[in-house]
């Protein structure tokens, strides 16, 4: 059997005929129109499957993401100005709840009062860890050093030995009397 491709809007009149109001079956719409029957049910299944996704409501959480900080910010000066009355149709025209603007609010209030004793203690403690974190390197920087100069000092002696003593591989007298 030949693949065919069809069009979305040719898709889309088949699936209102499977599903809409004068709904037929997928057997009677395939020797109708020619397409085959499991091609016609599979696109029905999927008409299914995204109306249930698009019906469902997003959760108070999901609403507040989308939008950016400037954005709430503005929503919420602009609904502090309202009456009750207005502040019910301004909701409605926001797709908010209260409770958003509820949240978004003690969300400002926190950052702009915020408790500058819990921030400092925060910052201190940082600072505190980030010195002694400093002295521990330092105190192991000048340890690798020492051991550093006395690896180069010992290989300056053995040198200085080598020099004194001669090679004994190239056949030359040694000093010791040998």
């Amino acid at each position: 059997m030949a693949y065919v491709e069809y069009t979305d809007g040719f898709r889309s009149r088949m699936v209102k005929r499977l599903l809409g109001p004068e709904e037929i079956s997928a057997y009677a719409l395939s020797k109708e129109v020619g397409v085959p029957q499991s091609t016609l049910s599979r696109w029905a299944q999927r008409a299914r499957t995204l109306e249930r996704m698009s019906d469902k409501r997003k959760s108070s959480k999901q609403r507040q993401t989308h939008r950016t900080a400037e954005e709430k910010l503005r929503l919420v000066m602009e609904s502090s100005r309202l009456s009750e009355e207005e502040l019910g149709a301004f909701l409605r025209r926001e797709g908010l709840h209260s409770a958003d603007l509820d949240a978004w609010r003690r969300d400002a209030l926190s950052g702009l009062g915020g408790s500058p004793k819990k921030k400092r203690t925060a910052s201190t403690e940082t600072v505190s860890a980030t010195k002694k974190r400093l002295r521990e390197l330092e105190r192991e920087l000048r340890r690798k050093d020492k051991a550093l100069a006395e690896v180069t000092a010992l290989l300056v002696l053995q040198k200085k030995l080598e020099a004194i003593l001669g090679d004994e591989d190239d056949g030359t007298p040694s000093r010791r009397g040998t």
